[in-house]
């Protein structure tokens, strides 16, 4: 299968951070899936637009804090 026809899911961990995982795959442990699935440029795209702040959560929230 070449990489157009490979399927992904978006996958987020707790600190909000997040990466593609091939469909079908057991996600590993600490992430979840995003709800989305597709190519890996259709995944690549949805990430670009929810993931705004590279920051990981606890950071972002120590700032906030602070």
């Amino acid at each position: 299968m070449s990489e157009q026809e490979q399927h992904y899911t978006v996958v987020v961990n707790d600190e909000e951070q997040y990466s593609i995982w091939p469909t079908g795959r057991t996600v590993p442990p600490g992430w979840k899936s995003a709800g989305v699935e597709g190519t890996k440029q259709v995944c690549l795209d949805h990430i670009e637009q929810v993931w705004t702040d590279m920051r990981p959560l606890s950071l972002r929230q120590q700032m906030t804090a602070a």
